[in-house]
């Protein structure tokens, strides 16, 4: 699982000019998933993004989780992060799940994600034309990947 995660001010998901999510202070998280994705991802994702340090705390030093200061989740599906650019200049998504392996582990990871925060997680709709916009804090922006922990 690959997710590329923005501290933001203010996100918010259009799908046919109607918005799904919408959120102010907090994380806007592009989550991507393969096939060889697991609970074990899910549950270390979770932990990894709830307890991220990347807030600043009174100092202005990034201290402080999305947990600790009470911001919002925004989740939208992105299955191009797993993109291939290895061969030619035409991705390949070889490597990215199939909607019926990758929807029950987004719905399983906003469920894990919800209970983390002790919130609702706000979110895009699986594999709809979504148009996301966003004010990035900082900018703060980080990639995290359940196979590569780093």
């Amino acid at each position: 699982m690959r997710i590329v995660v923005q501290r933001v001010l203010e996100a918010a998901v259009r799908v046919n000019h109607q918005i799904t999510g919408q959120i102010g202070s907090g994380l806007l998280v592009f989550v991507g998933f393969e096939a060889a994705d697991t609970q074990e991802d899910i549950a270390w994702i979770t932990g990894k993004l709830i307890n991220l340090r990347i807030f600043n705390d009174e100092l202005g030093v990034m201290n402080k989780s999305c947990l600790e200061v009470g911001g919002d989740i925004l989740l939208v599906s992105q299955f191009t992060l797993h993109a291939s650019t290895k061969k030619g200049n035409r991705p390949s998504y070889i490597r990215a799940a199939r909607p019926e392996q990758a929807i029950p582990l987004y719905e399983t990871l906003i469920a894990e994600l919800s209970s983390a925060l002790g919130k609702p997680i706000f979110t895009g709709i699986f594999s709809a034309d979504m148009k996301v916009s966003l004010l990035n804090d900082g900018p703060v922006t980080i990639l995290i990947d359940s196979k590569n922990k780093e």
